[in-house]
């Protein structure tokens, strides 16, 4: 049988709790509801327990507050994050930032047996009315919310869970379905690219946004890419991880991480086109005069692409450099058509993940198969691949129509 602990007094010292020779303290370990450690300290053991009878209190009176139905939402928000374990930490850690930044303060202390269908929609309604919030940041919002009201369901606290179908309705009225990315024109293109290229200043960045425009790749893939997840033999491109920057939970400074891929689509093999195999060769040919990504993160290390320090890229930085390339682009251009009596050719705003679409648009145009397509995207659900596609169809149908019509000039 185990020997009791005791304190120096002779006391029998109970699970959690610790004397401390050190400094002649008392501290009592434990768990709170989001899985963390926690401490009690006192200089005295009856001042301890004092503290561990009203956390003790404190945890069963929530409990039953619970119970009751008269807890809050962030009190059941709180309960369903701690229980998902299962979490990747930069799943977890954007799940928190969403709800601690649009729903905490707020609707978060709303009591959940009273939220109705109508207050949820109104309460995305009203994001999207005074903070400007559009619908695929408002469908984030809702992947935090809709599982939280559906744990107080099964709880059987709650007997519905108020946020079913109230994404379909929203969108019905703001007449969007999703958040609509357009991809760059082939002029579009080509523009962006050659100015890179011909650019002194910019063209460390050129084979970066040739891989990223000639395979389709997520940010976070392109940046976590390693020269061994490349086989230019072969020419293919192995997608098995993804790199990203994200502030770990319960810290307020960000971090480079690896994670695997959005989904497990997002687990792929990518052909390797002459442009991008150019590309490759275009790197490593920069990396041998520079030195090479000195990064090493979670193990992994031999990254493609680097910045002036030699170390990973930031996907902010990557969108910073595009909208000052598109600032730069533009204000030249309108000034050279003019000289040569012609249209510009203006750049959009566009992001990382524009070039991610405009990449599966051309495949689009070259009415590759869609299950291909599908595949080499990585996307889960091929209803993501059919909308691009449709657009594009749409596009090709009023292109066709405008060719025709031009031929029937003559004849009509």
């Amino acid at each position: 049988m185990a020997k009791a602990r005791k304190d120096p007094k002779g006391r029998v010292l109970r699970k959690g709790e610790t004397y401390r020779k050190s400094d002649n303290s008392y501290m009592y370990k434990y768990t709170d509801p989001m899985g963390r450690k926690r401490y009690i300290y006192a200089k005295d053991l009856m001042t301890v327990r004092e503290r561990e009878k009203k956390l003790i209190k404190d945890q069963l009176d929530g409990l039953d507050v619970y119970i009751a139905g008269n807890a809050t939402v962030n009190f059941v928000f709180d309960r369903y994050i701690s229980m998902k374990t299962e979490l990747r930490g930069t799943t977890r850690s954007t799940y928190t930032y969403m709800y601690d930044h649009y729903v905490r303060d707020g609707f978060g202390h709303s009591r959940i047996a009273d939220v109705k269908y109508s207050d949820i929609l109104m309460f995305y309604l009203r994001l999207m009315e005074e903070k400007g919030l559009m619908v695929g940041t408002i469908d984030s919002i809702h992947s935090t919310l809709r599982p939280t009201f559906e744990l107080a369901v099964r709880d059987e606290i709650i007997r519905h869970n108020p946020c079913d179908k109230v994404m379909a309705e929203l969108k019905k009225k703001t007449g969007n379905v999703h958040d609509i990315r357009h991809a760059l024109t082939v002029e579009q293109q080509a523009a962006f690219v050659d100015y890179i290229a011909d650019n002194p200043f910019l063209y460390k960045w050129h084979p970066l946004f040739v891989v990223m425009l000639g395979t389709g790749m997520r940010i976070g893939e392109v940046l976590g890419l390693r020269w061994e997840d490349i086989d230019l033999e072969k020419r293919t491109i192995s997608v098995n991880h993804s790199l990203t920057y994200y502030a770990r939970e319960g810290s307020r400074t960000c971090t480079n991480a690896i994670s695997l891929p959005k989904t497990e689509a997002g687990i792929r093999t990518i052909p390797v086109i002459d442009a991008v195999y150019d590309a490759f060769n275009e790197q490593r040919d920069y990396a041998k005069e520079f030195g090479g990504c000195i990064s090493e993160i979670d193990g992994m290390s031999d990254f493609i692409f680097f910045n002036r320090y030699n170390e990973v890229h930031k996907p902010a930085a990557v969108n910073k450099v595009i909208r000052s390339i598109i600032e730069n682009y533009n204000s030249g251009e309108i000034v050279k058509a003019r000289r040569e009596h012609r249209e510009p050719v203006i750049l959009p705003h566009f992001s990382c993940h524009h070039l991610r679409h405009t990449f599966c648009t051309r495949l689009c145009e070259g009415d590759v198969n869609i299950k291909v397509i599908q595949e080499i995207m990585g996307h889960k659900d091929i209803q993501t691949t059919m909308d691009i596609y449709a657009e594009v169809s749409e596009s090709k149908k009023q292109k066709s129509m405008k060719e025709l019509a031009d031929q029937f000039k003559d004849i009509l």
